[in-house]
């Protein structure tokens, strides 16, 4: 950025000994700092990084393969179409109804229920350590809501990787080293929700509105 000074000579002069006072005019020249402008914006819209898109990855088996499952090993998880989350194990029974996982304590006042993530998370984990042969099956409801099931399988994801970090610390070996049949691997299944699964819920909110639970 530069400048120049201008001098200017008064247009008269005045009799006596006195000088006459020069003025003095600054012209600033604001062309390059335009340009340093326009180049610091060229320079942060080449170097932003820009968010990717962010996805998540599924491995799923061929829809020709049918896999059984005993009863005992089976985990279903029920979202209902306002966000609640209920569980069971085994086959739905009059004496083996889903239970629902506990509301978050610091929900707002304005909110009925709100999951405790904490709550699915360990309980998706202790039944996997008690049952090795665990299958999870996730139903959503058709009304539910879509983040309902990324948070699941979000949960899925943090307690695959925690546990694998876990087992490769314990064997002092890279998670990729892990012997495959040391490597910890959720097992589940995500299926559709039908009309049985309306009247199960009805019987699981009797139950416990009748406890005074909900």
């Amino acid at each position: 950025m530069g400048g120049e000074v201008a001098e200017r000579q008064s247009r008269g002069q005045k009799k006596g000994l006195r000088r006459p006072k020069r003025r003095i005019s600054i012209r600033i020249d604001m062309t390059p700092m335009v340009d340093i402008a326009f180049l610091l914006l060229i320079f942060y819209m080449v170097t932003t990084v820009f968010a990717m898109p962010q996805a998540m990855e599924i491995n799923l088996p061929p829809k020709e393969t049918d896999v059984e499952i005993a009863e005992t090993n089976l985990l279903t998880i029920r979202v209902d179409e306002n966000s609640r989350y209920w569980w069971n194990l085994r086959r739905v029974a009059p004496d083996n109804l889903p239970q629902l996982l506990p509301s978050d304590i610091n929900k707002p006042d304005s909110v009925l229920y709100e999951l405790d993530a904490d709550t699915l998370q360990n309980l998706l984990v202790n039944q996997n350590r008690e049952n090795s042969k665990l299958n999870t099956l996730i139903l959503i409801h058709r009304d539910g809501s879509y983040a309902d099931m990324v948070n699941i399988l979000d949960e899925i994801d943090l307690i695959e990787r925690s546990w694998n970090s876990f087992t490769a610390e314990q064997l002092g070996v890279k998670v990729d080293e892990i012997p495959k049949d040391q490597k910890f691997s959720y097992r589940y299944a995500i299926g559709e929700w039908e009309e049985r699964d309306d009247k199960i819920i009805d019987a699981a909110l009797e139950q416990i509105t009748e406890g005074s639970e909900l």
